[in-house]
């Protein structure tokens, strides 16, 4: 069925991609702005991106709970210091649920591409549900997929001669029982080192292959008290205060990260002793020694991850990866080590999440090409020549030391600030102008030069070339500075003394 309307303040169909913590923001921002007209697209059957998808054992959050929350909608009662993931995605259900988000969600749609129409400022979202290819039309188009919302399989040949179960760790397998079996996984990231531990009690054999070795620090992890519980509940301003002081001590994280690299040091020193008081064996010890500045991948917390590699029914393999048997993996010196199952704890397309997506702007500019060829945006939420379109968590928007929802908040402000911009000015679109896009990816890029991410290692932070499309170079109030109002003049204001646009309801 269709139906004409005119745009009016009160029909402004917007469409937003996802139901991770951006999607959600996205869609509570709006309401307290008074709009209502928009639908979330969601690919699966539930909401809650990452913490939907990241079921493995262990799965829990490096960031303190208090902080990975929103600020709108606070919890006083999480049960630990950092929570695991069953809890963060209840309190995602939570605040759907409250804020009546539930019902704008179209549930089973997989966004395959959008393209842009000039004439009528308008954006036609194609999507795939129930196997059919189906279309919405836009004035606005918010994608909240995210960077962590696609796994990224190892490039190994063989991967698919394994007889034996294999899942990437975003993937788990549920119905696998591993009790027993020899296992193996490969990487030493973030996730891998939740996986790990929880392995370690149950498989008769663990076999750890290590490309490089992170740093790791101790997690100062918790139950929360009853005591606190209660005096958060009772006496908001201690909640606030608590929230503050977690964000303010992680704040002062970025002066390593962004201001003289040398200032990490200090957390190399903990790191070090850390791992000296855990592995006591020289040669293991030796193979789990970082070889490049803490901070330039990614930090990583935990209290039993150096606990599990001691123990004799666990290995740490570095020999480089040949291949992938039918029987297991074998290693560059020719040995085949046979296990029953492989996890693959390799992470997420971080710096090209966006290239399974055609996405068509003005003059049929491509978006996947702007990514990863001109690599220039602003604010890391528009894109010249994709008027309307907002990025959430987008380019040069991550962050190493502190919570990505204080980064997910600012974002989602300014793309209110855009879309009534849009409505209340009667403009058919607004595209951001090149020379601010230009000064502004120039000055990031010149900024994290002098970052801990430029000190030579190779992270996910960093494409093939070098590239550093991901990381915010700056302390998170500077960004939420720089979010904090729009400015116009930092692009083009296409108006239309009266336009009439098809809204598709399929």
């Amino acid at each position: 069925m269709t139906a004409q309307a005119t745009i009016i303040e009160n029909n402004f169909p917007i469409v937003i991609v996802g139901t991770g913590f951006s999607g959600i923001a996205m869609a509570v921002m709006l309401q307290k702005a008074g709009i209502d007209s928009f639908t979330i697209l969601e690919k699966a059957q539930d909401i809650g991106g990452t913490w939907r998808d990241n079921t493995y054992p262990g799965a829990a959050c490096d960031v303190p709970s208090h902080l990975y929350s929103f600020s709108f909608e606070p919890k006083t009662d999480w049960s630990r210091a950092f929570s695991p993931q069953a809890e963060i995605k209840s309190y995602l259900d939570h605040c759907v649920d409250k804020y009546h988000i539930r019902q704008k969600i179209r549930f089973g749609c997989e966004v395959t591409g959008a393209e842009f129409e000039e004439s009528t400022g308008t954006w036609t979202v194609s999507f795939k549900e129930k196997g059919r290819h189906k279309k919405l039309t836009a004035r606005a188009f918010i994608l909240g997929n995210g960077a962590l919302s696609t796994p990224a399989d190892p490039d190994i040949k063989g991967l698919k001669d394994f007889k034996g179960d294999m899942f990437h760790s975003a993937r788990w397998n549920h119905d696998v029982d591993l009790t027993g079996k020899k296992v193996a996984v490969i990487g030493t990231g973030a996730s891998a080192i939740q996986i790990i531990p929880e392995l370690g009690k149950i498989v008769d054999k663990l076999e750890v292959f290590q490309r490089t070795a992170p740093w790791v620090l101790p997690k100062p992890d918790r139950n929360m008290s009853g005591i606190e519980k209660r005096l958060f509940s009772a006496v908001p301003s201690t909640r606030w205060l608590h929230r503050a002081y977690i964000y303010w001590r992680n704040e002062a994280l970025a002066t390593g990260f962004v201001v003289d690299p040398r200032l990490m040091k200090g957390l190399e020193f903990i790191g070090r002793n850390y791992l000296r008081y855990a592995v006591k064996d020289p040669i293991l010890r030796a193979k789990l020694a970082p070889n490049f500045t803490i901070g330039c991948k990614r930090m990583l917390l935990s209290n039993s991850y150096y606990q599990t590699l001691v123990q004799p029914h666990v290995d740490v393999v570095t020999d480089g990866i040949e291949s992938i048997t039918e029987q297991g993996i074998k290693t560059r010196n020719g040995i085949e080590h046979k296990v029953d199952a492989i996890v693959l704890a390799t992470g997420f397309m971080v710096t090209n999440y966006l290239s399974r997506l055609n996405i068509k702007g003005l003059q049929g500019a491509d978006l996947n090409t702007a990514m990863t060829e001109q690599r220039e945006h602003y604010l890391g939420i528009t894109v010249s020549k994709f008027p309307n379109m907002f990025l959430m968590m987008g380019p040069n928007t991550g962050l190493g030391h502190n919570s990505m929802v204080f980064m997910i908040e600012a974002q989602a402000r300014y793309v209110v600030k855009c879309i009534e911009a849009l409505r209340d000015k009667q403009l058919t679109y607004m595209d951001v102008r090149e020379e601010a896009q230009h000064e502004y990816t120039q000055d990031v890029q010149q900024r994290l030069q002098k970052s801990v991410w430029a000190s030579g290692c190779q992270s996910w932070y960093l494409s093939e070339d070098g590239h550093n499309g991901a990381a915010w170079p700056g302390f998170t109030w500077q960004y939420w500075l720089a979010t904090r109002r729009l400015d116009l003049k930092a692009y083009h204001q296409v108006y239309a003394p009266e336009y009439q646009t098809e809204v598709v309801n399929v």
